[in-house]
């Protein structure tokens, strides 16, 4: 079992906690597998700042942000927006009641068959809550 997990983060430490997850600078992608966990690759995410028209839920943003999160598996954030559904149909989103990476990581790793059950259920799947 190997699994691709991106967590949003503006800092490499937090999990983005004010905003979206869509809404991270960056995603710190890990890869999980039976002998553990390992960082593999900071995403940096596009930017919308600059483009006013792109707004909360907006398809082309959801689309933008996939984009950067190609290959991966699962999202974890502490807030996702309105563009969830779309997510969910190409990644497992956690919504993660922590505040670190350290500790969302100690979470997926604790709640991994019911990541894994998500996986498998495809376009079907929704979006699971864990808490410490």
């Amino acid at each position: 079992m190997e699994l691709l997990v991106a967590f949003g983060t503006d800092d490499g430490i937090n999990l983005k906690s004010n905003e979206h997850f869509g809404m991270s600078r960056y995603f710190y992608v890990y890869r999980f597998s039976s002998e553990g966990e390992e960082l593999i690759e900071q995403r940096k995410n596009v930017d919308f700042k600059g483009d006013e028209s792109l707004k909360h839920g907006d398809p082309e943003k959801a689309k933008a942000t996939a984009s950067v999160l190609k290959g991966v598996d699962v999202c974890v954030g502490a807030r996702f927006g309105p563009n969830l559904p779309r997510l969910l149909k190409q990644f497992v989103c956690v919504v993660a009641r922590t505040d670190t990476i350290e500790k969302a990581i100690k979470l997926i790793r604790g709640n991994m068959d019911l990541v894994l059950g998500e996986k498998e259920k495809g376009e079907g799947r929704k979006h699971l809550v864990l808490r410490c």
